[in-house]
This record gives structure tokens, C-alpha cells and sequence, in this order.
């Protein structure tokens, strides 16, 4: 006989020991998408179609400037973690699997570097 608690029973199941964080780290990234979404989207909305001064003169603006760039931080890493349970649950073998996760990592890394030093180049040009 085992005297156990539940807890310790469940503690460390499941088929990667670690699904609850990545759970837990993707409602944290889709609740903070929501009102970075909307600080993002009216100084985006003002900026479309404007003059490269006017977009400028916009995200010159420090909150607005941080605003973009968590935005794109926080899309690309929600982005990541959910395309990385798609690539997980459907990809087989094990090299398909592991290429088609380093791509993923190098996608969203490369985009979100291309994002943050597109906006910190118009925030910080003179």
C-alpha cells in the first residue's frame, strides 16, 4: 500500500513532463496580446498611408515605440509556442520533427529582430 496524495500521484505525468507550462505560457502571451493589440493598433492605423515624417513622428513617441515592439515580441513568441504544438502533434519522424522546430525557432526569431530594428530604426532616426 502507497500512501501517496493525489498530487503526487499526477505529479510529472503526461507524455512530456511539461505541458502545463506551455499551457499556462500561452493563455499569459494571448491574454497580454490583448490589450497590447489595442494600443498597437491605433497609432498603426494613424500611420497607414502617412508620409515617412508622419510615420516617424508617430512611433518617435517612446510609448508607442515600446507598445510595437512588444506587440511583435510577444506575437512571434505566442506564434512560436502554437505552431510549435501543431509541428509536435503532426510532424513524424524524428528528424522532420527536430527541422521542422529549428525552423520554426529561426522564423519567428528572424522575423521578430527584422520587427524590433525596423521600429527602433524610424523611433530613433533623426
Amino acid at each position: 500500500m502507497q500512501f501517496r496524495t493525489d498530487r503526487q500521484r499526477a505529479n510529472g505525468l503526461g507524455s512530456a513532463k511539461e505541458g502545463t507550462g506551455h499551457f499556462i505560457s500561452q493563455r499569459i502571451t494571448s491574454a497580454a496580446l490583448v490589450p497590447l493589440t489595442l494600443l498597437f493598433i491605433f497609432p498603426f492605423a494613424n500611420a497607414l498611408g502617412g508620409s515617412y515624417e508622419e510615420v516617424r513622428a508617430i512611433y518617435a513617441s517612446p510609448f508607442n515605440a515600446i507598445v510595437a515592439i512588444l506587440f511583435i515580441a510577444v506575437t512571434l513568441y505566442h506564434h512560436m509556442m502554437g505552431l510549435q504544438v501543431v509541428i509536435e502533434d503532426y510532424v513524424h519522424g524524428k528528424l522532420a520533427r527536430t527541422a521542422a522546430l529549428l525552423a520554426n525557432i529561426l522564423f519567428c526569431w528572424a522575423l521578430g529582430l527584422t520587427g524590433v530594428f525596423a521600429v527602433a530604426k524610424i523611433a530613433f532616426s533623426s
